[in-house]
């Protein structure tokens, strides 16, 4: 199930941390970093991801 997540964690970032986290602090974090560049926003829903 992580492999699923990671690969949507690469392709849209908020969904693949929604689906670890719910909506919470991180998924808004991650929303905004995604908004402010691609790049960190994957970089954090994979470390999320990875954490749990």
């Amino acid at each position: 199930m992580d492999l699923i997540r990671i690969l949507f964690a690469i392709l849209l970032p908020p969904l693949g941390v929604f689906l670890q986290v719910g909506i919470g602090g991180a998924f808004w974090l991650n929303i905004l970093l995604t908004l402010l560049g691609y790049i960190p926003g994957i970089v954090h829903a994979v470390w999320i991801i990875a954490k749990r």
